[in-house]
Formats: structure tokens, sequence, C-alpha cells
């Protein structure tokens, strides 16, 4: 075999190889979406059953002294969250905590960190899993008027300046005041972490693969959501999928 045969033939190897390992990554992002996707079906499943069982009021996304949130329990603000004591427990099967995405990669530990055990999923806590009237108080089953286009949970994370911790809260574009006005743009926290897109699960318990509409900016932690590819997805005018 000649020089310039050899060189060809690992090219042709190198290729091959290039386009097999492509392949092999790809398969491994969808299965990984898929399994995400799992997750928060799950999860909606969890929370209608949960309306189910109480007169049709959603699980709340947590409870004024903030030791108690929707994906689990602590015993003081300090303290790390056990997801085997959250009010969501009894209908998750297993332990009864809320399963990781294991698409959530450079996830932040201990201190570094002001949440755990979210799995990497929020809440639409200001319209499901609380109201503008009462962020204490969830809302009821019949008060989603459009189910079907209402998030109820997202992937989630929130950027810091050494990578993403996990976040409870699936926020909306703007944060609004107890008579319901928008009063300004939140930190966005939807995390299009499988290959640009983000899984969202909606109120009628259905999960859809989005992309995103707008990626946000730094943050007062040091975190850059456009770097890490956290955002905004759907029209914003009124808060759109998040308000019923």
């Amino acid at each position: 075999m000649t020089m310039i045969e050899l060189v060809t033939v690992l090219t042709v190897i190198g290729v091959v190889a290039t386009l097999v390992f492509a392949a092999l990554q790809n398969v491994n992002e969808r299965s990984e979406a898929a399994h995400c996707s799992g997750n928060l079906r799950q999860l909606a499943t969890a929370n209608i059953t949960y309306a189910a069982e109480h007169d049709g009021q959603y699980v709340p996304a947590q409870e004024p002294r903030n030791v108690v949130r929707w994906h689990g329990e602590r015993g003081s603000v300090d303290a790390k969250f056990d997801g085997r004591k959250g009010p969501l427990a009894p209908y998750l099967g297993g332990d009864g905590t809320v399963k990781l995405c294991p698409s959530l990669k450079n996830v932040l530990e201990s201190n570094e960190s002001f949440e755990h055990g979210t799995g990497g999923y929020g809440y639409n806590a200001l319209y499901v899993g609380g109201t503008p009237a009462s962020r204490w108080v969830p809302a009821r089953i019949a008060q989603i008027g459009r189910a079907s286009r209402t998030v109820m949970f997202t992937d989630t994370a929130f950027p810091r300046k050494n990578g993403l911790q996990e976040y409870a809260f699936s926020e909306p574009w703007c944060w609004v005041d107890v008579l319901g006005r928008l009063r300004g743009k939140l930190s966005p926290s939807v995390h299009f972490r499988h290959s640009g897109t983000a899984n969202v699960a909606w109120c009628d318990g259905h999960v859809t693969a989005e992309s995103p509409s707008e990626l946000g900016e730094g943050n007062e932690y040091g975190g850059d959501a456009r770097k890490w590819n956290v955002g905004w997805f759907g029209p914003s005018t009124d808060n759109g999928y998040w308000k019923p």
C-alpha cells in the first residue's frame, strides 16, 4: 500500500468514525429527552390526581414559611429539601421523589446552590401553583380555561457564575401585582437543554418540546442565561402560555 492509499484509508476511517459518533450522540440525546418527557408527564399526572383528591385544587407551589414547596419539605430555610416529604410524593411512585432529568448537566451542589430536589423541573407557580391574588393559594382545575395551552411544568435551571442550579419555578415573562397587572420582566428559568428545545408539561397532561422565543441575559448571581440557553417560549403578551 502506498502512502497516498494509506492516507486515504485513514481519512475514510476518520470520517466514518465521526459519523458514527455523531449518530450515537444523537441517539443518546433523543433517549434522554424521551426520559425527561416521561418524568414531566408523571409530574403532570401526579398534580392532576392531587387536585382531584383536594377539591379540584392543584398542589401549592410553596407555603409562606418557605419550608414546603411542591417538590419537598425541609426543616429550615437553610436546609435541603427532602423530596420524600413533598406534597406530591404519594402520587409519584417509588420513593416519592421527583426524578432527575438526565440532560441536566453542570449542576452546582452543596453551598453553591440554594435549590435541590426539583429534578431540573419548574412549576407554574404564578398561575397554577398560586395566583396573583395569593401566591400561597393554588388555582383550581375549573379555573384553567385552556388546559392544553397553559404551562404546568417545564424544564428549568437557574444560571450561576460557575454553572447551573436546579430551580423550582417556571417563570413567565413578567411578574404581576395582586390585581394581575404586569409589572416588569422576570429572570427566565426555562432551560432549552434538549438540542435547543425544552420539554413542557401542559395542564391537560400532554408534553411537548418547545423552542425558545427569547433568551435571557445576566443576573445578580453572575449567571449568563444566554450562555446556558435559558429563556422563554411562546407569546409574551399578557404572559402568554403561563396565564390560563
